[in-house]
């Protein structure tokens, strides 16, 4: 489309919600950002446990505390990041530096790439925590529904995570396709100021007049004394 630069028009425009909460990215975000609140919702609430014999608390994922605070941390970061780039995407089409422009959706797509591996990870890691947790600390499965759930929505935010990379590069790919976002773009009255006698529209050309020629005409003039 004429006029984009990186998947928004010119900048100026007024915001539009409804355009707005239809794209896929911020689809994607909204998704990621609610499971997010329930990966870390569902550890902080019943994440921990213990035993009627004891006192203190540990972490229903094989008692491994770095589980839970690993599961803990990246959920609450993660919801932190998702509104992050929620307002970016809201000032995105602000924003009129196509190199700006650039830088953002270039972050776009790291960040988005880099938490789509560390919900890899931590599906690895609270899934094979869960796998070998010991059946005798929690022999009435307390917390089985909130675990699992989290096992799951992280394994879910992989993929949300990829496609918003994915999104990103995509927007990448589309550049700044307009005269209005170049980079090399030229202030036409600076071309203007440059030459001030230009050609007109007919094919012909403005010359200034000769002097001497204005003159001609007094060839023959004589002074006449009185």
């Amino acid at each position: 489309m004429e006029g984009m630069a990186y998947g928004a028009g010119k900048a100026g425009g007024a915001f539009d919600p409804v355009t707005f909460i239809r794209q896929p990215h911020t689809i994607l975000r909204m998704v990621s950002w609610l499971f997010s609140i329930v990966i870390f919702g569902c550890i902080a609430n019943e994440g921990y446990l213990n035993r009627p014999s004891e006192v203190e608390e540990y972490c229903i994922f094989n008692r491994n505390q770095n589980a839970c605070n690993y599961g803990v941390a990246m959920g609450t970061l993660a919801f932190l990041c998702c509104m992050a780039f929620l307002a970016l995407d809201v000032y995105f089409p602000q924003i009129s530096s196509v190199k700006d422009r650039k830088k953002a959706v270039l972050a776009d797509i790291g960040v988005s790439a880099f938490w789509s591996f560390m919900w890899f990870v931590g599906f690895c890691f609270l899934a094979n925590q869960w796998q070998v947790a010991k059946t005798e600390d929690n022999p009435l499965s307390k917390g089985g529904d909130a675990a699992r759930a989290a096992i799951t929505f992280s394994f879910f935010s992989i993929f949300t995570w990829a496609g918003q990379a994915f999104l990103a590069f995509q927007r990448y790919k589309l550049g700044a396709d307009s005269v209005l976002f170049s980079q090399d773009y030229t202030d036409p009255s600076q071309d203007a100021a440059g030459a001030p006698y230009s050609a007109y529209s007919n094919g012909g050309s403005y010359q200034e007049p000769n002097t001497d020629a204005a003159f001609d005409s007094s060839v023959g003039y004589q002074r006449q004394d009185y």
